[in-house]
């Protein structure tokens, strides 16, 4: 993630490279990285960026920011998607602060080794001017080694004992939410936050780093922290009316992030545990790592489902799929019928796909009247953010039209209006 300073100087704090400025003001961007609302007397308001959408739009999202009016700060969560990916956007960006949370291999295709996703994410510390800071993972050891020849200063965090910022007192159990602790030279914090998983410590500490780095007080980063509302999808708790609770974690699902999920929902409790599979990312044609899923997410739940173009490939035995230990559904919408037809109250069922099948739509369906119900739409944005998941696919394109005409007709009537009031006068 890269934060970009617009507006203001340094302040005089003793510390040096401080890039704190009063009164302004922060906010969530992403699942993976936080930041906070913190009103005061700045009359600008934040800009935030995320992911890919950021980069391959280039300089259009500079003109988006524009748009936006006046900010202090512009967050892009800088996401690795091929080789150049975040270079071309840091050399663009030129940030004042870059975190770096973690390695891991995705995007398989593009750069295979663990050891080219950190040369790629290194591109972020290697923009920081000298005033700069650099906030990386401690217990990392490839985000660690980006402070070798850092131009900035840098503040590391983890549960590593070296770290400048030392995350201890990890926990969460739903229905019991992640709670931790922070302790550095200037004391301890308590962190409440309202995720449902341990793994969000990763992306939770280094928003607390860097609002402390630039100055906000740890009571204010608590009160924010403890308030925040989660982004749709990203590991999102949807709790029905008579009904099941639902962990939709649908944005996303590289490989490295299953047994994250499903060792989230192995510490839940819940009078019973359903888990749903949907596209795995990287690995469309591998049968294997389908196998291996199933297998991990059978010993934590109670009935696993399998759905979309690979869910024949889940090496379920005869006798689970007899037995209804597994069960395999080619389309959300049937998945959707099954839960409604099979569901207990209270049970807690985990939606973990990429965001192509659009999992989401299962849990909307208890609170919504869901009527798109294609397969795979082809759009990126989530359901929610689409906003038409009530109007059948095949009548988006007329229902948009309808819209803007009305749109129009209302603006031109209020025009005319003002028009006639001015004769009038």
């Amino acid at each position: 993630m890269a934060i970009a300073s617009l507006s203001g100087k340094p302040c005089a704090c003793p510390k040096q490279g401080c890039l704190h400025r009063d009164n302004r003001q922060f906010r969530q961007i992403d699942g993976n990285q936080l930041a906070w609302a913190y009103p005061g007397r700045s009359r600008h308001g934040p800009y935030a960026s995320s992911g890919q959408h950021a980069q391959r739009t280039g300089p259009h999202a500079l003109q988006a920011q524009k748009r936006a009016g006046e900010v202090d700060y512009v967050v892009f969560e800088a996401g690795a998607y091929e080789p150049g990916s975040i270079r071309g956007m840091a050399q663009m960006l030129k940030p004042d602060v870059a975190l770096v949370t973690m390695i891991r291999l995705e995007h398989v295709g593009k750069f295979r080794t663990l050891e080219a996703v950190a040369w790629e994410k290194r591109a972020l510390v290697d923009a920081l001017e000298p005033g700069g800071l650099a906030i990386l993972n401690a217990d990392d050891l490839h985000v660690l080694d980006m402070a070798s020849g850092a131009r900035c200063r840098v503040a590391t965090f983890g549960q590593s004992e070296a770290a400048d910022y030392r995350v201890t007192d990890i926990h969460a159990a739903y229905p019991d939410l992640l709670r931790f602790s922070l302790r550095w030279h200037g004391g301890d914090i308590h962190m409440q936050t309202p995720f449902p998983g341990e793994h969000f410590w990763l992306p939770a500490a280094p928003a607390v780093v860097t609002a402390l780095e630039l100055g906000v007080p740890p009571e204010k980063i608590a009160a924010r922290t403890a308030s925040f509302e989660p982004l749709a999808n990203r590991c999102t708790v949807l709790v029905t009316d008579r009904g099941p609770q639902f962990i939709v974690d649908a944005a996303k699902a590289p490989w490295h992030s299953l047994n994250i999920a499903f060792e989230m929902m192995a510490k839940a409790t819940a009078v019973r545990k359903r888990i749903v599979v949907g596209q795995i990312s990287d690995y469309t044609g591998s049968s294997r790592k389908y196998g291996t899923a199933y297998g991990t997410a059978r010993d934590v739940a109670d009935e696993v489902i399998y759905t979309g173009d690979n869910a024949h490939r889940s090496r379920a035995s005869q006798a689970d799929r007899d037995s209804g230990r597994f069960v395999e559904l080619r389309t959300p919408k049937e998945v959707s019928d099954h839960i409604k037809q099979t569901a207990v109250p209270g049970e807690l069922i985990l939606l973990k796909s990429s965001s192509n099948l659009h999992l989401e739509r299962i849990a909307l369906a208890w609170t919504h009247d869901i009527r798109c119900w294609i397969p795979a739409c082809g759009k990126k944005e989530a359901c929610q953010t689409c906003g038409l998941y009530e109007v059948p696919f095949q009548d988006h394109k007329s229902f948009i039209a309808d819209l803007r005409l009305e749109r129009r007709k209302g603006r031109l009537g209020r025009l005319l209006g003002g028009l006639g009031l001015m004769r009038r006068s």
